[in-house]
């Protein structure tokens, strides 16, 4: 279990560099130290393993949004914490990116990644709406389309890494959904805390 779950972090930082089609198993095995049938024992194919790449990210994501989803409270405020919460799990697991470009560029992958979080967000907005924090004029859904860009936007950036600063990439993106939150929240309900006050989701 230990060589397995070795090879699936060493595969998700090179698909997450490279994509499938830039990453080849011999290039694998050297990253992992390995000959190539010791790779092939566990993952008979390329394909075999970049499924369980995708998987560690799908579960990862799952455990994140479930566990802000489980705090409850008021909808627009859970939405906030969850958009920080993806930003910064984006930004420190390179299992997560790797699925995010996996379940895009490879042929017969699972379900695109966004599956495991936009639905949440979605429905967030719906229960914001309904318990009157949308200013009457939005419509839940491009917001949730602009969610998707921005979290999206979180994953390129992390990916190309030429910052130094850590969690810099969280930081952009809590501004920016504050902007966002302040021109979607009604009337007097308020736009939560200003984006240098934002605490980040542990």
């Amino acid at each position: 279990m230990r060589t397995r779950n070795h090879l699936i972090s060493v595969a998700a930082a090179e698909f997450d560099r490279n994509g499938y089609d830039g990453t080849s198993l011999s290039r694998l095995s050297r990253s992992a130290d390995m000959s190539i049938g010791a790779v092939t024992f566990h993952f008979s194919a390329k394909g075999e393993l970049a499924s369980a790449v995708e998987n560690a990210g799908r579960s990862a994501t799952r455990r994140v949004v479930e566990g802000v989803t489980a705090r409850g409270g008021p909808a627009l405020d859970t939405l906030s914490a969850l958009v920080l919460a993806l930003g910064r799990l984006v930004e420190t697991d390179v299992a997560v990116r790797a699925a995010a470009r996996l379940t895009q560029e490879r042929a017969g992958a699972g379900p695109e990644w966004c599956c495991c979080w936009l639905p949440e967000v979605r429905e967030l907005l719906e229960q914001a709406a309904a318990q009157g924090q949308l200013d009457p004029e939005v419509d839940p859904r491009p917001v949730a389309l602009l969610t998707a860009h921005l979290v999206g936007g979180v994953v390129a950036r992390a990916r190309r890494g030429r910052s130094e600063r850590p969690d810099e990439a969280t930081g952009e993106l809590g501004e920016l959904w504050w902007l966002v939150r302040r021109s979607i929240t009604a009337p007097g309900e308020g736009s939560g805390e200003g984006p240098a006050d934002t605490e980040m989701p542990k």
